[in-house]
């Protein structure tokens, strides 16, 4: 085989459509997006990735509100602790 011949430069072909065949597989196996010879992707849409959306979506909401009902608890506890004691000696002073 010589390196101008034509075999040389069908095997350079060969291996770059196997390089690109092995490489799309392994994306679209663990769910990459897989581009195809034009350019576009094409993405691993299913029913299932589409519930998993929603799952977290309402998840998310759920622990939104959740974080801002404890904000409002904690802002009560420290209205409660920075106020109590200034309240209580003045009382006391008051009681003197």
């Amino acid at each position: 085989m010589s390196w101008g011949g034509p075999e040389f430069v069908l095997a350079i072909i060969a291996m770059s459509y196997a390089t690109w065949v092995i490489t799309s597989w392994i994306r679209a196996r663990h769910g990459y997006p897989v581009e195809n010879e034009w350019g576009g992707s094409v993405n691993k849409n299913g029913d299932e990735a589409q519930r998993k959306i929603e799952l977290l979506t309402s998840e998310n909401d759920k622990l939104h509100g959740q974080v801002s009902r404890l904000e409002e608890r904690l802002s009560v506890l420290e209205r409660i602790a920075t106020d109590v004691p200034s309240r209580l000696s003045a009382e006391i002073d008051n009681l003197r």
